[in-house]
């Protein structure tokens, strides 16, 4: 009995198949669009993450005797 054959080429992800979905849906500008309203996003994230550790390290701070 042979083992099944080995896939030369790996499956894309999710992601990369979005990404064509998206290629032939939207024209450049919207692409461009979205992914910067994406990063936009993102930015804001890591900047409220920032602010919380920031009031925790503060808060920490003012309780020290």
């Amino acid at each position: 009995m042979q083992a099944a054959p080995v896939r030369a080429t790996a499956i894309p992800s999710f992601a990369v198949a979005l990404r064509a979905v998206e290629t032939l849906l939207l024209q450049g500008g919207q692409r461009t669009a979205r992914r910067n309203a994406w990063t936009s996003v993102l930015e804001d994230r890591r900047r409220a993450k920032d602010r919380v550790e920031a009031q925790q390290f503060l808060d920490r701070a003012a309780a020290r005797p």
